[in-house]
């Protein structure tokens, strides 16, 4: 299902993608790449493949998040992909159960169907699985849901975060204390404690009817990990604040969204204000740092939700409103441009969402919400 953003990121219904395109080069490189090599990471890359379908069995669409498994452990096997579905088979935002796993050569296994109705706590609203995912140590699985009763926002509730064990069972939900339609997330672990950052996009944004609201929050959750065990929340910290959000009769929803951490920075993509914002001392802080510095806006953005730190240190985010990938430095400079999907009306409006940069060989994978699709941008 393809969604649109609006007006600024305006879409039309699905037109198949190509299975295999040459990704055009929009900006070229600029100096000071993240890790001081001036090289941008997605220089060498100009090839979209498709790696496989992301539709399981009882039909789930729109795959929204993407994190790769860097560590076997049960039924997940490093080197592959995970994938969340936000829609059901009649394609109702908010309902989707499934996570789906692909290995880099095309093989697909449902890593789990979420009974909402079979949950070990509670998760206001039910299931419907967003692109928050992040896969801890062990092999534990969080992953966000954002629910709805009929696929409409004006059914939208809370949710929660479903922290799965590495077989793909439910063992515990993470509620309440400002979780309000997680709606992304990263991690980061040292020891036994992970810090999980979250968006969330449902404060105040039903009540608004369609109006920007500023409330929009980034959460910093805390785990402490128990073993077999699912990790205990040990705290959890607003540093993040003042969001613009506001929902959308075809994209439910449209918020703050992608966060990746670079040290102790963290990057946020503000798709309603077409920016990507920093956070700093997003480990440490016990405050609000509101919505953080400005790190770049507009030029080659256009409506940025997912986001990922690239190996050398830049920021790449994926556009909403086309089917562009950009790459920012630290610094701000948009330093390199490709193009992943350029199906209908405008090019590639409303097809990508979640990403995952690949380890060997170096590429990114995004899911093509256009075509319900894990892909790959790679060397030629």
């Amino acid at each position: 299902m393809r969604l649109h953003l609006g007006s600024r990121l305006a879409a039309v219904a699905v037109t198949a993608a190509t299975a295999l395109m040459a990704a055009g080069q929009v900006a070229a490189a600029a100096p000071a790449g993240g890790d001081g090599s001036g090289r941008p990471f997605l220089g060498p890359l100009h090839t979209v493949s498709t790696v496989a379908s992301t539709v399981p069995a009882n039909g789930d669409q729109n795959p929204y998040g993407t994190a790769l498994v860097k560590d076997s452990a049960g039924r997940l096997t490093r080197g592959n992909v995970l994938v969340s579905n936000f829609n059901n088979a009649a394609n109702e935002q908010g309902t989707g159960t499934t996570l789906v796993q692909v290995s880099p050569k095309g093989k697909t296994s449902l890593f789990a169907e979420i009974d909402p109705k079979k949950l070990p706590g509670p998760c206001p609203g039910g299931v419907g699985l967003t692109t928050a995912l992040s896969i801890l140590p062990g092999g534990w699985v969080v992953v966000g849901s954002l629910p709805t009763a009929d696929g409409t926002s004006a059914t939208a509730q809370a949710g929660c975060l479903l922290v799965l064990d590495n077989r793909g069972r439910v063992r515990e939900t993470l509620s309440g204390d400002g979780i309000n339609g997680p709606w992304d997330m990263t991690a980061t672990t040292h020891d036994d404690r992970t810090d999980l950052f979250v968006t969330n996009v449902l404060n105040g944004t039903v009540a608004g009817g369609g109006d920007i609201v500023r409330q929009g929050t980034v959460l910093r959750i805390t785990l402490k990990s128990n073993g077999k065990r699912p990790p205990t929340r040990v705290a959890t910290t607003e540093i993040g604040s003042g969001f613009a959000e506001r929902t959308d009769p075809a994209a439910l929803v449209v918020g703050p969204t992608g966060v990746g951490l670079r040290g102790s920075t963290l990057y946020v993509a503000d798709t309603v204000d077409n920016r990507i914002t920093a956070i700093p001392d997003a480990l440490d802080r016990h405050t609000s740092a509101g919505t953080g510095t400005e790190v770049t806006s507009d030029q080659n953005l256009n409506g940025p939700l997912g986001l990922a730190i690239a190996p050398n240190g830049n920021i790449l985010t994926v556009n909403g409103g086309d089917g562009n990938i950009v790459e920012t430095t630290p610094k701000g400079a948009q330093v390199a441009v490709r193009t992943l999907d350029t199906s209908g009306t405008p090019p590639g409006a409303g097809a990508l969402f979640g990403l995952a940069v690949a380890e060997r060989p170096d590429g990114v994978y995004f899911v093509d919400d256009a075509t319900n699709t894990l892909n790959l941008l790679s060397r030629p």
